[in-house]
């Protein structure tokens, strides 16, 4: 919302300067924009007087101008065809900021002559559009004096305005926010009913179906004749000019004046144009058209208010007029319309046919509902005294909306709602000055918001417009409650996906996002594809299934990279696996593919493919970084049937599985059309056991001992069922005191053995804390670790 000093002065009697009135609206609510004051870039320039002005010996359509500045006569060279002898001029000296270009003016030399100066167009002061010549002022303008005291200009102020506000998308209803928090008083709006000097040749009728009587619920209209619709006075086009708007002729200017003045968008008819003396606000037809004022031809529907006559549409209720009734210069014979819309409807017809109009702005915000008549009376007032001719009598069709609401105002609730203390008094004053009327009730007051304050509906609104007039900034600060620890937002098993993801980055896996569902045929291959995990309506015809497993999606993005030449590639996923439609049979799971080249090519290093003990280092480590003890888990080789049956293996707490890994089967590799060998592991993050709490006692991260570790080498004849890991965990808890690492470091088969059989050997470090073993307790602990291996596996050392 846009509008300048003196437009506002119009409606608002104040000595406020301007700093204080920018203050004040903010203060409002009002939230200033921008302020554009053309005096503050004009304080350098000053008024002169061409003394003479001759040819210039080197140019035709140049002059070489003498001036006096009042201190002293300079020379000018001009090239503006009005530059002459005896006029009065606005002059820029050297050193003076040139507000169109923002160039700081020098000497200058123009065609072998030195100019001292340069005499401004209005243009180049940003003062106007004219820049065909240099400005002329008054005769009796005093030379030497400086422009900004001897013409006023008149600063413009831009404000935002919220929905809820639209009273103040008049510029009436700012000046009365600011009268009621004091700063000023309300100008009186005076109207004096015109009499009519004939019967309107024009009837105006509502014709709505019973569920649309809200569209258009009040009509009023007035004939003029005799009118000429000639230029607008300065005063009325320079208000316009000033918030962007172009000055049209008299009768439009008035229509866009009240729109932006009074928050009354008007509309005029060329009276001659009109068929069938009748003007009658309904609903479009199907397949009706309208040519609107901007050029364009709309569709209409007919949920849309058009204003028609006998021929068809002639504007669009609320949102623009049409062209065919458009006044022009030639207009003689008018007809005012001052009607009031539905804001929903308005706005709907507004955002089908994409019509943005200062109309449209303020009837879909709410226009006053009980300002149609005096609006049409001071509309008529203005259109006689700029256009001249007669009016007719006001045709009227429809009543005026029951907008009055009754609500009681506790005082109290001011302080209890806002926390500040406006006494009762102060409040009746606030509230009366926003054209509320206030009376006692009981204990309180009864209060009856004006027309155009459609946005007051209950008591809680009261009591924010009066805390909004009184002040915000007299609201107390009250300083927030003392900050207590939050609890933690993400729950356990967050923090343990995060953990997992954080460990598997590191190990140099790109984390990918895939769909939760997959092609039927591919999850079959992982032990999916029931009938009851097929999607009613999926998004793809290759889409179709909930996926069984992560790893098909990982391996079919994997082999659209190799496809590409990208053949090394590592990706994991955390996400959800699903073992049926029911409730908990959803599974979070953290899996991973590598394929191609273990290591890459180097000069000093040998490159090898992907292998089983690739993916076990990775579900490993994952585990290890949720915070679990990889010990704890027993390995058998029962992998799942799309994993190589040699080349897996699974991870399991007592019975319950929870991670597989190894290389992936090549028969389902080569059903996805990829190229092998790809190894694999999938985690269940819900099957790792809880995360056992922390001592709160800090403890080092290694157990550091003075005494040297001692490492003892152990070979065991075994069944070829036997598992290492059997072997290893038996020699591990064969003394959890001093055996801090078993490692596998050899294994053979061959007829050394016996069929059947092979033979494992594995490395022991025991590791003293409190004192040097001695070769008895060597001894002893060896014997110990040969009895659990035999024990647990059945095997027996060899010799």
């Amino acid at each position: 919302m846009k509008f300048t000093l003196s437009w506002l002065k119009a409606h608002l009697d104040t000595d406020a300067s301007l700093a204080e009135i920018d203050s004040r609206l903010t203060m409002l609510g009002l939230e200033v924009e921008e302020i554009v004051d053309p005096a503050k870039d004009l304080g350098g320039f000053t008024i002169a007087h061409i003394v003479e002005a001759e040819q210039h010996p080197n140019a035709d359509r140049l002059r070489v101008c003498k001036v006096d500045t009042g201190n002293g006569i300079i020379q000018v060279v001009c090239g503006a065809p009005n530059a002459r002898a005896g006029i009065k001029v606005i002059l820029a000296q050297p050193g003076c900021f040139i507000p169109i270009t923002g160039d700081k003016l020098k000497k200058g030399n123009v065609r072998g002559v030195e100019s001292q100066g340069m005499m401004c167009s209005w243009r180049e002061l940003k003062l106007g559009e004219d820049h065909e010549g240099i400005a002329e002022l008054a005769v009796d303008s005093p030379v030497g004096a400086k422009l900004v005291d001897v013409i006023s200009f008149d600063p413009l102020i831009e404000i935002s305005i919220t929905p809820n506000r639209a009273d103040c998308l008049g510029v009436r209803g700012v000046a009365r926010d600011l009268a009621a928090s004091g700063l000023g008083t309300l100008k009186p709006l005076v109207v004096t009913p015109v009499k009519g000097t004939h019967v309107s040749p024009i009837t105006v009728s509502l014709d709505f179906p019973e569920d649309a009587q809200s569209a258009c619920p009040m009509f009023v209209g007035r004939h003029f004749k005799g009118v000429k619709n000639g230029e607008s006075p300065a005063w009325l086009k320079d208000r316009l000019t000033a918030i962007g708007l172009r000055p049209i002729s008299a009768l439009v200017d008035i229509t866009n004046y009240f729109t932006f003045d009074l928050g009354r968008p008007l509309h005029v008819f060329d009276a001659a144009k009109v068929k069938g003396g009748k003007i009658t606000a309904r609903l479009a037809k199907p397949g009706e058209t309208l040519l609107a004022l901007n050029g364009k031809e709309y569709s209409l529907s007919s949920e849309m208010t058009v204003i028609a006559d006998e021929a068809g549409p002639e504007g669009l209720g609320g949102v623009m007029g049409g062209e065919h009734s458009g006044c022009t210069e030639d207009t003689t014979e008018v007809f005012l319309e001052v009607a009031l819309f539905d804001p929903i409807r308005t706005a709907t017809t507004g955002r089908k046919l994409e019509i943005l109009s200062d109309a449209r702005f303020r009837f879909e915000r709410g226009v006053d509902p009980a300002f149609l008549i005096d609006g049409a009376e001071l509309a008529t007032a203005m259109i006689l005294e700029l256009c001249g001719g007669e009016a007719s009598d006001l045709v009227i069709a429809g009543a005026e909306p029951d907008w009055r609401q009754s609500i009681a105002l506790r005082p109290q609730r001011v302080e209890a709602l806002g926390g500040v203390a406006v006494d009762t008094p102060r409040q009746v004053d606030i509230l009366t000055g926003l054209g509320c009327t206030v009376s006692e009730h009981g204990d309180g007051l009864l209060v009856v918001p004006p027309s155009w304050r459609g946005d007051i509906t209950a008591e809680h609104d009261l009591v924010e417009e009066v805390i909004r007039v009184n002040g915000y900034d007299l609201l107390p600060a009250t300083p927030l409650p003392r900050p207590t620890m939050s609890k933690p937002v993400l729950t356990p098993a967050q923090r343990r996906a995060a953990w997992v993801r954080r460990q598997l980055a590191s190990r140099g896996l790109v984390e990918t996002v895939t769909w939760s569902f997959l092609a039927s045929a591919q999850a079959k291959l992982f032990g999916g594809g029931a009938a009851e995990m097929h999607l009613a309506n999926p998004i793809s015809a290759d889409l179709d299934c909930m996926r069984p497993s992560a790893l098909p999606n990982l391996v079919t993005a994997a082999g659209r990279n190799a496809d590409r030449g990208f053949k090394d590639v590592c990706l994991f996923e955390i996400g959800a696996q699903f073992d049926g439609p029911e409730p908990g049979q959803q599974r979070a799971v953290a899996a991973g593919i590598r394929s191609g080249r273990a290591v890459p090519r180097h000069w000093n290093e040998k490159t090898r493919p992907v292998d089983v003990f690739d993916a076990k280092a990775d579900v490993l480590a994952a585990i290890v970084a949720a915070g679990a003890n990889p010990d704890s888990f027993q390995t058998t080789t029962d992998a799942p049937g799309w994993y190589h049956p040699g080349r897996s293996g699974v991870l399991k707490l007592g019975n319950k599985p929870v991670a597989f890994f190894g290389e992936l089967h090549p028969a389902v590799l080569s059903a996805l059309d990829v190229k092998g060998p790809m190894v694999a592991f999938e985690l269940f993050l819900e099957a790792l056991p809880p995360q056992k709490a922390k001592a709160t006692k800090a403890k080092p991260l290694v157990k550091l001992s003075a005494f040297q570790p001692l490492e003892r080498d152990f070979a065991f004849v075994l069944d070829s069922a036997v598992s290492a890991d059997a072997v290893l965990r038996a020699a591990r808890n064969a003394d959890k005191a001093l055996v801090t690492d078993v490692s596998v470091f050899d294994l053979y088969e061959g007829p050394n053995v016996g069929e059947g059989k092979k033979s494992l050997a594995i490395s022991v470090t025991l590791q003293p804390f409190d004192k040097t073993l001695t070769d008895e307790e060597i001894e002893a602990v060896g014997t110990k670790i040969v009895e659990a291996v035999v024990k647990a596996t059945g095997g027996v050392l060899r010799g």
